[in-house]
């Protein structure tokens, strides 16, 4: 790996951690600098295949004590079981409609003109929800009843639309089902966990050959990177969204979507 291709790396790294959990959209912000780049690593896609499997482990990490605990817990405790209900629950619609739509939004929709135009779209969106949503009535994931989870797994799957983003679709949806800013984030964060892992699964398992050879190392590296930049956010996002809500990720949003969308004009 020579210098260039490891900077590389570092940087799609953080952008991929950075921009995991928020509703920014990662997947949008990998194939934009990538472009930017020029990047070319392994074959396949599986550096930003393997790179979202360290930001799972960030979640995984940080919301250790309360997945040991639900595991230990489910089968005598109610709470604990509603919490596992809820996330198979919401998880379930991305298992069903991706197994269905993953050729076709992978063939279609991964160019950077879809990114940039559905960032901006996006944006325009969370301005929206954020003032039309109604009061708050749900505040705990264990208090969720099993339709208001179905639902909202259905509105991550507006996600799978590169450039939307899981985390603003999820918290969106939830926003507008009256879950509150942090509750819906902290769902969020932990549907996260089987939804990237089957996708990642899979995508490892139709792209195999790619792990191979040279680019180990550079998969090594946006690993840990992606890992670490996404702990971050994982600690640091709900204190945020409480105090400032999902506007200024609107605004951001409007901005980059246009100036790339400037840039692709321009070339």
């Amino acid at each position: 790996m020579d210098l260039k291709t490891f900077f590389e790396a570092i940087l799609l790294g953080i952008v991929e951690g950075l921009t995991e959990f928020l509703p920014v959209s990662s997947t949008g912000h990998l194939i934009l600098v990538g472009d930017l780049l020029g990047f070319e690593g392994p074959p396949g896609n599986v550096f930003e295949i393997v790179i979202q499997l360290g930001a799972i482990l960030s979640v995984c990490w940080a919301y250790r004590a309360k997945l040991i605990d639900v595991t230990l817990t489910v089968s005598r405790n109610p709470a604990s079981y509603r919490f596992v209900r809820n996330l198979v629950l919401a998880f379930l619609p991305s298992v069903a409609i991706g197994a269905l739509a993953y050729k076709t939004i992978k063939t279609l929709l991964f160019d950077p003109w879809v990114v940039s135009a559905t960032l901006i779209v996006g944006g325009f969106a969370i301005i929206l929800i954020e003032r039309i949503r109604p009061p708050e009535r749900h505040r705990a994931i264990e208090d969720f009843d099993s339709w208001l989870s179905l639902k909202i797994g259905l509105a991550q799957c507006v996600s799978m639309v590169p450039g939307v983003s899981r985390a603003g679709a999820t918290i969106m949806g939830a926003l507008l089902m009256g879950v509150d800013r942090r509750t819906a984030t902290e769902f969020s964060f932990l549907l996260a966990i089987p939804t990237m892992l089957a996708a990642t699964v899979y995508d490892l398992y139709k792209n195999w050959d790619g792990l191979s050879g040279a680019g180990t190392l550079t998969i090594a590296v946006g690993f840990v990177v992606a890992f670490l930049s996404a702990l971050v956010v994982v600690r640091t996002l709900i204190g945020f969204v409480s105090r400032h809500g999902f506007v200024p990720f609107a605004w951001y949003r409007i901005a980059v979507g246009a100036i790339m969308l400037a840039i692709l004009a321009l070339r």
